[in-house]
This record gives structure tokens, C-alpha cells and sequence, in this order.
């Protein structure tokens, strides 16, 4: 997209503005006009976004509206994807793809994810499993979260630290404590540090389970992970306090 001051072309650089994702404009200035205010993407028009940052191309758009309406038609689907998705670019694909899952069309997903990874270009990627793993596990379907990491490591993948992540809430979920706690030691014992955000979910699903001896190993382990886990546990409990009594994944 480029922009057009004083006789002079302004390409919209996509790495600059980090693929539309709210960064503020950039006022250029002339020696002939005013500071022009120039706006990464089309933030100020109506838009078809992926809730990312991400624009969704004409024809992903097109893509998704089409497998929503075939959806409880088999038949319907399949040519869907024969006539409109087998012809879509990768970056259209994989932007079906997310915007499926942001909208939580869970059957779908599963039916591009295993599509696109038939495709020529496809290459694994540890963030792709993740991605899927998080929205089946939102759905409390802990058994398919099994199969897509089964499948993932026959990709010769390794689980990375968000993987873990996304398995421990979605065993939490299923309020399968004793799995989330078995896939937490996993982790550690891959050699992978828990983030943040994986503390954070043990330690406020472990509070509303009652597991109370649990949740204080957690907290002590969170010793070895930061330099202030007062400050850390102090910033958990002010963000999600007790009465909330809510899953943090």
C-alpha cells in the first residue's frame, strides 16, 4: 500500500510497522505540507481483522465465510477445499487457519490444520501444534490434545515450553490436576524453564482445586526461577484474587 505526498511515493514498510499490530503513525514531514499523518495498515477504515494485527486478504475472507456455510455438509466441505482453499497461497492458508481458530470454529480448524500440512510447502512448526492445541483444549477434549502431541512428535518436533503450557490448561480444565502435575514435570524434565504464564496457571487452578500441598511446592519452586518470587506471587494474587475462582490459561 503506498501513500502519495507532494508528487512523492511513501511505501508502507511491513516490518516497520510489525504487520499492523497498533503501532502509533508516523508523522512525515515536508518541506511543502504540514505533518501528514500516515497510518500502518487501515486502522482507521472498517476492516476484516484476525484480532492479531493481521489483515485477512480478500480471499481468505471469502475462505472461511465458504467452510462456515459448507460445514454441516460434507459434500459441500469437500469442494470447498477442492475449488477455494487448494488454490489459496500459503500466507492466505495460514491466515484461514488462525482466523478459524479465533473465532473457535473447532471442527474447521482441525480440517485446515490437517489440510495444510498435506501441502507441498508445509514444513513442521512446533507453534502450529500450539496453536491447535490451545483451542481443542478449550474445549475440554483432553484426548485429542493427546493425539495432536502424539502427532507433533512424529513430526519430529519437540513439545517446546508453550506446549506444556497449553497441555497443563488443558488437563486443568478437564480438572485432571494429577495430568497437569505429571505434564509440569515433563517439562522440567525437557529442560524447560516454566514461563510466567505456566507458573501462573498451577498456581491459581492448583487454589481453586484446594490442592494445597501442591500449590505450595509451586511456590517455592518459583525460588529457582526468579530473582523476587515474593514480588511475582504478590503480582498473581493481585491479578486473579481468590474470589475471582477462575481457570487462567
Amino acid at each position: 500500500m503506498f501513500f502519495t505526498m507532494g508528487g512523492v511515493n511513501l511505501g508502507l514498510c511491513e516490518t516497520s510497522c510489525r504487520l499492523f499490530t497498533g503501532t502509533p503513525p508516523v508523522s512525515v514531514r515536508s518541506a511543502h505540507t504540514c505533518p501528514v499523518k500516515i497510518y500502518c495498515g487501515l486502522r482507521n477504515r472498517p476492516k476484516k481483522s484476525m484480532g492479531r494485527g493481521r489483515v485477512l486478504s480478500g480471499e481468505a475472507i471469502q475462505a472461511v465465510q465458504s467452510l462456515k456455510l459448507a460445514k454441516n455438509s460434507s459434500s459441500r466441505l469437500q469442494q470447498v477445499f477442492t475449488s477455494k482453499l487448494s488454490r489459496l497461497l500459503k500466507s492466505d492458508l495460514l491466515d484461514t487457519f488462525a482466523e478459524l481458530q479465533r473465532q473457535e470454529e473447532l471442527d474447521l480448524a482441525l480440517e485446515v490444520f490437517t489440510f495444510l500440512r498435506k501441502e507441498p510447502w508445509y514444513v513442521p512448526e512446533v507453534s502450529l501444534f500450539n496453536e491447535m492445541i490451545m483451542l481443542v483444549g478449550k474445549h475440554e477434549t483432553t484426548e485429542m490434545v493427546e493425539e495432536l502431541l502424539s502427532e507433533l512428535k512424529k513430526e519430529g518436533l519437540k513439545p517446546d515450553e508453550r506446549t506444556y503450557a497449553e497441555l497443563i490448561g488443558a488437563y486443568f480444565r478437564a480438572e485432571m490436576v494429577s495430568k497437569a502435575m505429571e505434564a509440569y514435570e515433563q517439562m522440567k524434565a525437557a529442560g524447560l524453564t516454566p514461563s510466567e504464564l505456566t507458573l501462573t496457571i498451577l498456581i491459581k487452578n492448583l487454589e481453586k482445586a484446594g490442592e494445597e500441598g501442591l500449590l505450595e511446592t509451586i511456590k517455592n519452586e518459583c525460588a529457582e526461577y526468579f530473582d523476587y518470587p515474593e514480588k511475582f506471587l504478590q503480582q498473581v494474587a493481585r491479578k486473579y484474587p481468590k474470589r475471582k475462582s477462575m481457570i487462567v490459561t
